[in-house]
């Protein structure tokens, strides 16, 4: 028996000494010398917040978050939808609710709905720099996603920088 075979047969191929052991969970440990970027863990984080809330509230078509900017910072779309003007809207209905908060001397922005005939649109701060977009179709049970996404944009507001 080879050495590829007993590595085989022992379950998998052969490891390099020196590289990054990976986790069932999917996250990569540090060998020594290796540097974890916090981006890309926050990333993670806030794609695992957006796979979460499509999975617990019935009716979400998906989310994306992107930055008060406009700009897209990662997303859970389908293919069928463009996440670039998904954040891009959501930047516009953000000023739109900062500016009438802002009018009407209430406090910051939190949220906006809209409502129309295929669904709603759902925009919620993630703290001062990032935006949620939130899809969902006609029979999305509004209260539902209020009392699942708020808890969850708390969660990504302290896992981005």
């Amino acid at each position: 028996m080879t050495f590829f075979d007993a590595a085989t047969h022992a379950g998998g191929l052969p490891r390099r000494e020196g590289r990054a052991e990976q986790d069932p969970s999917g996250v990569q440990a540090a060998s020594f010398g290796t540097r974890i970027d916090p981006m890309a863990a926050a990333l993670a984080a806030v794609r695992a917040e957006l796979a979460d809330l499509r999975l617990r509230v019935p009716g979400v078509r998906g989310s994306a978050v992107g930055g008060v900017d406009g700009l897209l910072i990662t997303h859970d779309l389908p293919a069928t939808l463009e996440p670039h003007d998904l954040a891009a809207l959501a930047a516009t209905t953000f000023g739109l609710g900062r500016q009438t908060a802002l009018v009407l001397s209430q406090s910051p922005f939190r949220d906006a709905t809209l409502r129309s005939e295929g669904g709603y649109f759902t925009v919620y701060a993630v703290g001062e720099r990032a935006l949620l977009a939130v899809l969902g179709d006609d029979g999305i049970n509004v209260a539902r996603l209020h009392l699942e996404a708020r808890p969850a944009v708390a969660r990504m507001a302290a896992a981005l920088p």
